[in-house]
């Protein structure tokens, strides 16, 4: 039942191929969305910020008059002409404004002519500044709105209106189309100072628009069209959305050619993998090719690596099976001829009889020894169970005990210390075991054994001949035999054992020749612990003789 979602997951799994195509796809498609927008947004303030600006230079004169602004344009920038020469209409008709008298009765001003002057212009709420020939100026205050009209909406000077302080509207004389007036604009009409730029809609025509304060007067609004503008960002936006489509299809295209690329060694690595894996008694020849030196060239290096260390393995299997297979052999062969000899055995004298069985069970003692032998190598440095605490010492001291109880015409000496390690029990106590066996098989009868467990490592010396130079390199090896020893009992399988129980608690295993004769063994066990216990403390793992020993002096 838990299987079917698994599968439908795997079923509905995207490729690696198509994750790095979507992946780089989406990746160069925003960027051209981001340029895309970027342009429009850029293109767009462009545009609107030159509207802005004709909207300024629109309004200056209209402001000057009304001494809001002396020669400058608002917002603090210089006019385009200059600062009373930009009066436009309202300087044409200074010569003519010197006889003409205020709008609200006052002394005789001029409106532009004092602003080209660089003096100031009437202020808010005065009657000054007021233009001679305007039909306007009963309202707008002597602004002179008559002269800086446009022709309408969409005409390209323009469009002013003067909103009142009581809400009214001032237009130029002979002018009916007037710019939208909401809260906004009242509300700056009715305080007189300030100013903003708005966006608006008269009819269908949308308007940019600036309003300005002029103090008692109330609110100066000029107006743009935007017809040209939005047909220009209208088509920019069109290109941009042609141009995005475009380049996400080309981002879809090199997505798919970049990861067809870059997974191409990877295509390469698993065929060649699939190969290996559909051939494994070809696994000592097949490896996989290493190009260049980036991430696949490390990843292929370490496979091969991986294949290497397999084949080892592989080849160590072969081996020991061959070997133990050989060596299996003889004692079977030997049981089997006994037997054979058994079918007659009225034949046979009961001193024959009695013989026979005796051999066939030293060789069925021989047969059960090397398959525990074999089966003991073949589980390598893989632990059988949870390592715990171990007192080499105690193990040492109860393989001496058994070894003094095998061999009683041996002598067997010991110096040990108390030495805690982290192992596995059984594992140390048959490489120990081995270790003794060794000496005794190879020391003269009287002879004598000699062992030191000092700061972690056992040294075990016999008095035999000890090793010939040549076998000295593979004394360690599965089923290695010297010359004496093919006459002795064993299978080759002792030291080997004890080699393997050595590396797998991380410690290793040395043979030499004694300098005055005898087989030198060197062994330990991994790094040593903290022993707080006194030398006539217990180890978890020794058996019960083992505990009653003493640990520190001769045994």
């Amino acid at each position: 039942m838990t299987d079917a979602p698994a599968d439908g997951r795997r079923r509905r799994s995207v490729s690696l191929r198509a994750r790095l195509a979507i992946a780089a796809g989406v990746a160069v498609a925003l960027a051209v969305i981001a340029v895309a927008l970027s342009a429009y947004a850029g293109t767009r303030s462009e545009l609107q910020g030159q509207v802005d600006k004709s909207l300024t230079s629109l309004a200056q004169p209209i402001l000057i008059r009304a001494g809001v602004v002396h020669g400058t344009q608002p917002g603090g920038g210089g006019s385009p002409g200059g600062s009373g020469a930009q009066a436009g209409p309202s300087a044409q008709a200074a010569p003519s404004a010197q006889a003409a008298p205020s709008a609200q009765g006052g002394s005789a001003q001029t409106g532009s002519g004092q602003g080209a002057a660089g003096g100031p212009g009437p202020g808010p709420g005065t009657a000054g500044g007021s233009v001679p020939g305007s039909t306007s100026a009963d309202c707008d205050g002597g602004l002179g709105l008559d002269y800086s009209r446009g022709g309408g909406f969409g005409s390209a000077p323009g469009y002013v209106q003067l909103v009142r302080r009581d809400g009214s509207i001032c237009l130029a004389s002979g002018e009916s189309t007037k710019i939208p007036v909401d809260s906004r604009v009242k509300a700056l009409a009715a305080s007189g100072s300030g100013h903003y730029l708005t966006d608006t809609h008269a009819g269908s025509t949308h308007l940019r628009v600036l309003v300005y304060g002029v103090g008692s007067l109330g609110a100066l609004q000029v107006a743009l069209p935007l017809t040209e503008v939005d047909d220009a960002l209208s088509s920019q936006l069109l290109l941009l959305i042609a141009i995005a489509a475009g380049g996400i299809a080309l981002a879809a295209l090199l997505g798919i050619l970049v990861a067809r690329t870059a997974l191409a060694p990877i295509g390469r690595f698993t065929r060649q993998t699939e190969t290996i894996a559909a051939n494994p008694e070809r696994i000592e020849q097949e490896r996989l090719d290493v190009l260049g030196g980036d991430e696949l060239a490390r990843l292929a290096q370490t496979f091969n690596r991986t294949l290497d260390a397999l084949d080892r393995s592989v080849q160590a299997q072969r081996n020991l099976v061959a070997d133990a297979s050989h060596e299996l052999r003889t004692p079977i062969a030997t049981i089997r001829a006994n037997l054979q000899l058994m079918r007659d055995e009225a034949l046979l004298s009961e001193e024959d009889r009695a013989a026979l069985r005796a051999d066939v069970i030293e060789e069925l003692d021989e047969l059960t020894a090397l398959v525990g032998d074999v089966v003991e190598l073949a589980r390598g440095s893989k632990p059988s169970a949870e390592p715990g605490d171990v007192r080499v010492d105690a193990i040492v001291s109860a393989a001496v005990e058994r070894t003094r109880r095998r061999a009683p015409a041996l002598t067997v000496q010991a110096r040990l210390e108390p030495t805690l390690v982290r192992g596995e029990g059984d594992r140390i106590a048959r490489a120990v075991a081995n270790l003794l066996d060794n000496a005794a098989k190879w020391s003269p009868p009287g002879g004598v054994i000699e062992l030191e467990l000092r700061d972690g490592e056992l040294t075990v010396r016999d008095h035999g001949p000890g090793f010939h130079e040549e076998d000295l390199p593979f004394v360690f090896d599965r089923f290695h035999r010297a010359r004496d020893a093919r006459a002795k009992a064993g299978s080759g399988l002792g030291l080997a054992i004890v080699r393997q129980a050595a590396e797998a608690h991380g410690g290793c295993v040395v043979a030499a020749n004694a300098p005055d004769g005898g087989a030198l063994m060197r062994i330990s066990f991994g790094p040593r612990l903290g022993l707080e216990e006194t030398a006539a403390g217990e180890a978890d793992s020794a058996p019960p003789a083992a505990k009653a020993s003493s640990l520190s002096g001769g045994i």
